[in-house]
């Protein structure tokens, strides 16, 4: 197949170009040109999706038989994109959120469940309504929180950041609080299972690990991935409520359960997550975590201090 990734070079569509080149399918990436391309053979459309004069000019004339939109945010990214292709392509795939989902007492969301009009994923929701409407052969992938190598947004790295330093972890709330991650390998496979799969189309999919973890436990999961006992390390609970920390963040996750069902991606696409909690956060630590050089960089715990002298 010929194959088209918006984005491409970083963290999930890294992984997806890997997997789709090692497959044998023609892989062509759209983006600004900005970051070197992840693997040798693949095809390169240099243009600002934002600017949909460029989208139409650069791509008007391509022929794709998938499409992979990885970093559309808002319906306004998408629109102009899949309009383009609404008539000539076999498959759009579109990477929304699970954070989509409106917040309820009943856990595991689940896809059907209704979304929170007021999410800052509303735009992906958006995106996904407009598809469905516009008759696009789409399907929508929505991950919880994704994480391993090469992951920009500071998730796991947050926890190592502390245990590689033996600091305090500190944990709002109770530290029960039952989130879920996946490892974005396993995501890219996920994606991958989508193409030819007509069952797919018009289908909405919640991609991540199939268990769930508590706060502690992930700190836990962290420790014993970076080769210490979880008997190591020191969680402090914190009532979030007391600070005001402005803009800046204190913990990298939401406070509140926050997990969904992964048992319609695992029986219609025939796919199941490889990685255990522990195994995913190990790789991201050797290979990541531990090759940056992060463990020895300066890192800003003044957040920290500010919750340890009153807990």
């Amino acid at each position: 197949m010929r194959i088209l990734i918006m984005g491409g070079t970083r963290f999930i569509g890294v992984y997806l170009t890997k997997l789709l080149v090692e497959a044998g399918h023609e892989v062509i990436l759209f983006n600004r040109g900005n970051r070197p391309l992840p693997v040798n053979g693949v095809g390169q459309i240099i243009g600002d999706r934002k600017d949909p004069s460029q989208l139409q000019e650069k791509l008007g004339k391509e022929r794709f038989d998938v499409v992979f939109d990885n970093n559309g945010r808002e319906l306004t990214d998408t629109q102009p994109l899949a309009q383009i292709f609404q008539d000539r392509v076999q498959h759009f795939v579109y990477m929304s959120s699970a954070g989509v989902y409106l917040k309820s007492d009943q856990i595991p969301h689940m896809e059907g469940d209704e979304v929170d009009p007021k999410s800052r994923h509303r735009g992906k929701h958006e995106t996904e309504a407009y598809l469905m409407r516009s008759g696009t052969p789409f399907t929508s992938i929505r991950p919880t929180y994704i994480y391993g190598p090469q992951n920009y947004n500071d998730l796991e790295a947050w926890f190592f950041d502390r245990i590689a330093r033996d600091r305090p972890i500190p944990i709002p709330g109770n530290g029960m609080h039952i989130t879920q991650l996946g490892h974005v390998e396993d995501l890219a496979k996920a994606m991958c299972q989508v193409l030819g799969n007509q069952m797919a189309i018009k289908q909405i999919y919640n991609v991540s690990g199939n268990r769930f973890i508590t706060f502690d436990g992930l700190a836990r999961a962290c420790a014993i991935a970076a080769g210490k006992s979880p008997d190591e390390i020191k969680i402090v609970h914190y009532d979030p409520k007391q600070f005001d920390f402005g803009k800046r963040k204190a913990f990298p996750m939401r406070l509140q359960h926050f997990c969904a069902s992964v048992n319609k991606a695992m029986t219609e696409l025939n796919w199941k997550p490889e990685y255990d909690l522990v195994s995913g956060l190990k790789d991201s630590f050797e290979h990541d975590y531990l090759r940056s050089g992060r463990n020895q960089k300066e890192i800003d715990f003044s957040i920290d201090e500010e919750i340890l002298k009153v807990s």
